[in-house]
């Protein structure tokens, strides 16, 4: 069964988001605050997919629940639930390892829209049939293991990370639009803002670039996308 962990203490909030998760068919957990949600996800982890974490919890903030969370597992799917509208909140939590973001208020339809979005992504990738290994240059994605070496040292990426790196390694010196990137990994389904490709490339070159400043793997296309240079 599809399991999702949902962090919110605001309990009528919390139970809003569980009726309509299970009438989809999620097996739910809960946490009140952030060191709940890591003690259910370390208890639970081989269910839990997703987790939908709000920001601003006692104790322990979603952010730092989603830094610890993220240095467990590179392949869960993480969801930031806030009620500020900042840009700053947004770019922040997808800057530590978030795979996407909902505003409050949200209706419940688009909500469990993205969540779904997530989960098919998770599962399409894990079942899906391919070849061991890409290689481009320095770089080995290995499609198995889910992990990329740059000249045999390993880097750590997120789920939305190693998607973008996918498609870029399969269309080698291609200019890819943000639209098509979007598309391809966040599904042509999803509400979100074209932004969160531009924040998870940013991630991703501090990641892969020696300097993240003047990239040479991922190349800018002005007013347009990026382009990946497979030399």
């Amino acid at each position: 069964m599809k399991s999702i962990l949902v962090v919110e203490d605001e309990e009528a909030i919390r139970d809003f988001v569980i009726i309509n998760l299970k009438r989809s068919g999620y097996n739910v957990f809960e946490a009140g605050s952030g060191e709940d949600a890591l003690k259910i996800y370390e208890a639970n982890s081989a269910k839990i997919s997703i987790v939908l974490l709000d920001i601003m919890l006692p104790g322990i903030d979603g952010f730092a629940v989603c830094r610890k969370l993220r240095e467990k597992s590179n392949t869960l799917g993480i969801i930031m639930l806030t009620a500020r509208t900042q840009e700053l909140d947004k770019v922040g939590g997808l800057m530590i390892g978030a795979d996407d973001y909902v505003t409050k208020p949200f209706s419940p339809s688009e909500l469990v829209a993205r969540i779904d979005a997530l989960y098919r992504r998770l599962e399409t990738d894990r079942d899906s049939k391919q070849p061991d290994d890409i290689v481009s240059g320095v770089f080995t994605l290995n499609l198995k293991s889910r992990t990329l070496t740059k000249s045999g040292v390993p880097v750590d990426l997120t789920q939305v990370e190693y998607q973008i790196m996918k498609y870029f390694m399969e269309s080698p010196d291609t200019a890819l639009s943000r639209s098509e990137i979007l598309n391809h990994v966040w599904g042509e389904d999803y509400f979100g803002e074209l932004k969160i490709v531009d924040v998870n490339v940013r991630r991703l070159r501090m990641k892969i670039e020696d300097e993240s400043s003047n990239p040479i793997h991922i190349l800018t296309v002005w007013g347009y996308g990026y382009k990946w240079n497979a030399k």
